[in-house]
């Protein structure tokens, strides 16, 4: 009996597995990618977590994750409040600030999209009511392995809002370890359905 699962060995080690399933997503063609970004988004504006919620807390994406960018348009277009992350390496925490323009961003380490904190005010986690949680591979109960920081497993102890992570249906796989600390999602969207973990 194989314990490989859609290609991965569940007995992987978490950095091997993050290898593995970024190569995958690598492989989306750029029409493919931005499709299914857009299908998935699609889906996220008529759930309730998106609907009910007027500060959204969302990460800046990098390919190949799902694309960002268009729901910080779509939110602002909403009347909704963006909340983004800005990661504080020495301390492994991050803090999110208001975003209200592209321009308010600045490229730091490994090339990633920040807020400014010269140009935005902080947003307390209490103030946000839909956490959107980035991760690389997913379980059908809400639990996800991360990019590696830990930055959103700390932030997610202490916050008691709503969240969802949006993923290519190639992320959502049958196992991985899970840690004592880890914290499912409520909610996995993909670009074809969507994965309520009862974690609420």
């Amino acid at each position: 009996m194989s314990s490989s699962v859609g290609g991965f060995d569940m007995k992987m080690d978490k950095k091997a597995l993050r290898k593995q399933m970024l190569d995958r997503m690598k492989e989306l063609s750029k029409p493919e990618y931005e499709q299914l970004s857009y299908e998935i988004a699609s889906s996220l504006y008529s759930s309730p977590l998106w609907l009910q919620a007027k500060t959204i807390g969302i990460t800046v994406s990098k390919p190949p994750e799902a694309d960002t960018w268009q729901i910080i348009r779509k939110a602002w277009e909403d009347g909704k409040r963006v909340a983004v992350p800005k990661c504080i390496p020495k301390a492994k925490q991050m803090v999110f600030r208001e975003l209200k323009s592209f321009r308010e961003l600045e490229s730091v380490y490994y090339g990633l999209w920040e807020p400014n904190p010269e140009k935005t005010d902080e947003v307390r986690s209490e103030e946000i009511e839909t956490l959107i949680v980035p991760g690389l591979a997913y379980m059908k109960n809400g639990f996800r392995l991360g990019f590696g920081g830990g930055y959103y497993d700390r932030f997610l102890e202490q916050y008691k809002g709503r969240t969802v992570s949006l993923a290519f249906e190639l992320q959502v796989i049958t196992g991985f370890q899970v840690e004592n600390h880890d914290k499912p999602v409520e909610m996995i969207i993909t670009e074809q359905q969507v994965w309520a973990s009862g974690n609420a």
